[in-house]
Formats: structure tokens, C-alpha cells, sequence
């Protein structure tokens, strides 16, 4: 099986344990994070979400990180169908036209990006730089989040940053194992590595837990857009990834952005129009 497809498969086997967590989060997206360390079915959509990141990691060693995290996209497609079944209804026109466009841009994305994406890691000067630009960012995202009557679009932006600079923390990881063995978890650099991932996983959980007390449709739409955004921007300017080598392929690539952001708006749409509630 070719990298390819086992780096499609593991994605999509990441979205689906994705779409289950973020539907339970969104069901008690009422509550404050204090209250919800007292709800069991909570803990069950953490236990989800790790299990997602460690396939999301595996999937980092045979696909660039400009591939994998536009496919994240996948998320919100493969929500649609849980919410039907738990909502005990059929799949609306407007999800089935989202859900189509997301998958078709997706597909072109793919098809563009395998061709010239490789795994780099990030070096000593880079992940400095990176850290202090995302923390800047997500810090200011949200704060402004915080404030009385703020958007939640804030909070979900700012987690799917932290995400994406999750990813690139944990590809560097990944290379520099495949490089070098377990004899990489003695450099500093690592250790420091791990320390940042942990603390923009915890950000990104709490951020992206906050932005759904309004509901899902919404946050869940930019997290999956900001997410692969910035995953893109990371990997062409710190990892060496190339979206085509042409400016036709770039063109395509900008058009099946735009078609699979134009599925995902659809899907926000749906969402917020048909809740579903969770009794704790």
C-alpha cells in the first residue's frame, strides 16, 4: 500500500474518532470546563480525542503536514451522518450539498499536494520563532474571545490554530525519530518540544470546548478551516512543503480551497439550524 493511501485511510479513521468527541463536546458545550471534569461522557470524548491524535501522529510519518490537515476537513462531513442517527432523521439537502463539495475540494487538494509534499522537521531557530508568533496569536485570539458578548468564532479560531501548531510540533517529532531512534528524546530541544505540544493541546482542547456553548455548526466550520489554513502556512514556510510546482497547480489548489471552504460553510449552516441536545 502506498503512503499515500495509508496516510488517506489513517485520516479518515482520525475524522471519524474526531466527529464522535467533538458531537459529545458540543451536547454539553453549556456547561464550564469545571463542571464538565464532573461528567463522565466527557471524559469519554477526551479518551476519543487522544485516541484520534495518536493516529493523527502515526499519520504524520508517511504525509506531508499540508496534506493531512486539510483532510481534517473530513470531521465535519462525517459529523453530518452521526447527527442524523442520533437526531433520528434523514440527511437534509444542504448537508448533502456541503458535505459533496467538501469532499470533492478535499479530493483535489489531495491529488494536488501528494505530488510535491514531503515530512520535514523543524529546526532549533524555527521552532523558537514558530512558538512565539502562535502563542502571540492564540493568546490575542482568545482573549478577544473572552470578552462580554464576543463571538465564539474567536475561541474556534484560535484552537484550530493551536491544532495545526500541535501537528507541526509532533511532525518534527516524528521525522527526527525516524532519523535518529529513541536516542532524539535526550536532546533539550525535544524535551521542550513535548513540553509545547502538551500545553497547546491542553489550549486547544479548552478553546475549541469553549466555542460551542453557542452551538456547533459555527466553531466547528473555523476550527476545520483555520486548522488546515494554518497547517499550510506552517509546512511552506518552516517545513519546506509545496502546494504544485506550477501556478496551475497553485490556481487548483486555491480553487479546491475555495469549493471545500464553500462545503464546510454549508455544513455550519446545517448544523446550527437542526441542534442536538444531550441529556447529562
Amino acid at each position: 500500500m502506498s503512503d499515500l493511501a495509508i496516510t488517506i485511510l489513517l485520516c479518515v479513521a482520525v475524522s471519524i474518532i474526531y466527529a464522535a468527541a467533538a458531537l459529545i463536546q458540543a451536547r454539553l458545550g453549556h456547561l464550564s470546563v469545571r463542571e464538565l471534569t464532573r461528567v463522565p461522557v466527557w471524559w469519554v470524548a477526551q479518551l476519543l480525542n487522544v485516541g484520534g491524535a495518536a493516529l493523527h501522529v502515526v499519520s504524520l510519518g508517511f504525509g506531508p503536514l499540508s496534506l493531512i490537515q486539510p483532510l481534517g476537513v473530513l470531521t465535519l462531513v462525517i459529523a453530518v451522518p452521526f447527527a442524523a442517527v442520533a437526531a433520528k432523521r434523514r440527511v437534509t439537502g444542504l448537508e448533502l450539498s456541503g458535505m459533496a463539495c467538501t469532499v470533492v475540494g478535499l479530493a483535489g487538494l489531495t491529488m494536488i499536494i501528494a505530488t510535491s509534499g514531503r515530512s520535514e522537521a523543524l529546526s532549533s531557530g524555527e521552532l523558537a520563532l514558530l512558538l512565539a508568533v502562535a502563542a502571540a496569536v492564540v493568546t490575542v485570539l482568545g482573549l478577544r474571545g473572552r470578552r462580554q458578548g464576543a463571538s465564539t468564532v474567536w475561541e474556534a479560531a484560535a484552537g484550530g490554530l493551536a491544532f495545526a501548531v500541535c501537528s507541526a510540533l509532533c511532525q518534527t517529532a516524528v521525522v527526527n525519530f525516524g532519523a535518529t531512534g529513541l536516542s532524539f528524546l535526550l536532546w533539550p530541544a525535544t524535551i521542550f518540544t513535548i513540553l509545547a505540544i502538551g500545553t497547546f493541546a491542553i489550549a486547544a482542547t479548552v478553546l475549541t470546548q469553549r466555542s460551542y456553548r453557542n452551538g456547533l455548526g459555527a466553531p466547528l466550520a473555523v476550527t476545520n478551516l483555520v486548522n488546515p489554513l494554518s497547517a499550510t502556512l506552517i509546512g511552506i514556510l518552516f517545513l519546506d512543503e509545496d502546494l504544485g510546482a506550477s501556478p496551475v497547480e497553485l490556481t487548483l489548489a486555491v480553487l479546491c480551497g475555495v469549493v471545500a471552504a464553500l462545503g464546510v460553510t454549508q455544513l455550519a449552516r446545517a448544523r446550527e439550524s437542526d441542534p442536538v441536545a444531550l441529556t447529562v
